[in-house]
């Protein structure tokens, strides 16, 4: 029997609800847009350690590999190889606006459901592969799959949500990007003993839950706000009747026509996020995407078996390592569903930056002491820094990781919802673009000290959440502004003749 479920956001309206089956089933296939953009993360940097995929494209590297005393920091370091990783975030830039567009005129459902066709295409380019610009291009329509489903799948998530579970139900978008790196991992791990051709098999198997998106978006709904956005409210109110499992949805109904109508006076929602009002929660977005980026987690992720060959791990141990890095960010995602609603979000994200700050420091100096430019760190030494791989990414897939999702999908209010979350996603992207293509070469030329570079950034961010995030916990998705009016100091911003001209 589903639990009723009642907003508490303080001043905030109290809307009745349900976790219902078909909730919990829009969710999954849905969340499989993240599956996508996880499997994507987790497959690159297996393929990219593989031989015969550096044999067949990047044959300097793979000459660099061979050598005995090749620079243990410096051996993967080529700008071609790193564009091959980074050029789908660039494209993925490019597209979370076009996304934001066509998420505002034809709805989350069919976003999401192009989003899945993009990704079919750039599946075949890579996986039939012959040379590195169709590699690349493969790559960039990827890239244009990955940006329609990051801005379509959290906004999603967030709208069908009531409000006390919004946080855990839009965070199954993040546990499904970790389950995807999972999968990833385990498949690199067979197919590299597959010759010559393994590297196809998992760059091609990334299709799987790109075809699952596209069938199964077939059977969930629209969001109500999208419907209503639309003219469609008896429809609407409808589908919010199916989601929220009680005919008792007239207060969250007026609530949602009320922002309809808010958002429909504003004709131009870029030129409105340019407004003071607007700065609190488009700030925040951006600087999460940032921070999320600089934690240095996706350095990680993508180059994991790069990293684990590094301080000494043969080529099937590493891709074992990242296997089991992979696992910890699923179990620990999973900490967050259940947390994040309880617990608020705020202190999740001052806690994994002490944890997180920890961890990078203390890798940086075993390598800075221990892992010289020849040779290998000794095998106890090499497993410490797997397990404290291992703590760092606990900490990030219980925080920043699902936060810098769930957070600015949350906090726009309607009209500038999908114009805003444009501006997270492609803040997210770019970050992502500039580790991936950066990520080698400062490994090469920073060493150890890349690790005390981003552990810098970790104390920065630290100190942003606790001065200037606010909890949003419980909080009904169209009445964040009041969280906005009562904080320190973004309320300097929320001059009432701008506000709340256009609210009714």
């Amino acid at each position: 029997m589903p639990a009723v479920v009642v907003s508490n956001g303080g001043d905030a309206p109290h809307f009745e609800g349900k976790i219902t089956i078909y909730v919990i089933l829009c969710v999954i296939i849905s969340a499989f847009g993240g599956l996508m953009f996880g499997y994507d993360i987790g497959i690159s940097g297996g393929v990219t350690s593989m031989d015969d995929f550096l044999m067949a494209f990047f044959p300097e590297v793979y000459e660099r590999k061979q050598h005995v005393h090749e620079d243990n920091y410096c051996k993967y370091d080529n700008e071609f190889l790193q564009l091959f990783t980074s050029s789908l975030y660039i494209a993925a830039l490019v597209a979370s606006f076009v996304a934001s567009r066509v998420c505002t005129v034809l709805g989350r459902k069919p976003t999401m459901q192009t989003a899945s066709i993009f990704f079919i295409i750039g599946v075949a380019l890579q996986a039939g592969g012959t040379n590195i610009l169709m590699l690349v291009f493969g790559r960039i329509i990827l890239g244009f799959g990955v940006g329609f489903a990051n801005q379509a799948v959290p906004l999603f998530l967030s709208e069908l949500a009531p409000a006390r579970m919004r946080g855990a139900l839009n965070i199954c978008f993040q546990l499904f990007i970790t389950i995807g790196i999972l999968i990833a991992g385990i498949i690199n791990y067979f197919t590299s003993d597959v010759h010559p051709h393994g590297w196809r098999i998992s760059l091609g198997l990334a299709g799987v839950p790109a075809l699952f998106l596209l069938f199964g978006s077939l059977t969930i709904c629209e969001t109500p706000t999208s419907l209503i956005a639309h003219g469609k409210n008896e429809e609407g109110k409808a589908i919010l009747v199916k989601i929220r499992g009680t005919h008792n949805v007239d207060p969250e109904y007026e609530s949602i026509v009320a922002a309809c109508e808010a958002a429909r006076m504003v004709k131009d929602p870029f030129k409105k996020l340019m407004k003071p009002s607007s700065r609190p929660p488009l700030v925040i977005a951006i600087l999460l995407q940032i921070f999320q980026q600089f934690t240095g987690i996706n350095a990680i992720m993508f180059y994991a078996p790069v990293l684990f060959q590094t301080v000494g791990f043969g080529s099937s141990a590493s891709l074992l390592s990242t296997v089991i890095t992979g696992l910890v960010n699923v179990l620990s995602t999973g900490v967050s569903i259940y947390a994040v609603d309880r617990a608020g979000r705020k202190v999740l994200l001052l806690e994994s930056c002490v944890q997180m700050f920890i961890t990078q420091m203390v890798i940086g100096v075993i390598l800075m002491i221990d892992l010289k430019p020849t040779g290998a760190l000794k095998e106890k030494e090499a497993w410490v820094v797997v397990i404290l791989v291992c703590v760092y990414v606990m900490a990030f897939a219980w925080s920043w990781g699902p936060l810098g999702w769930l957070i600015p999908s949350e906090t726009f209010p309607l009209e500038t919802r999908t114009a805003g979350f444009a501006f997270a996603v492609s803040s997210n992207m770019l970050c992502t673009f500039i580790i991936a293509q950066a990520f080698l070469s400062m490994l090469c030329h920073m060493k150890a000290g890349i690790f005390f570079f981003f552990a810098g950034w970790i104390l920065i961010m630290g100190l942003f959440a606790l001065f200037f995030i606010p909890e949003t916990k419980g909080i009904p998705i169209d009445s964040m502004v009041e969280i906005w009016k009562q904080h320190w100091f973004w309320k300097r911003f929320m001059t009432e003749d701008e506000y709340d001209k256009i609210r009714p």
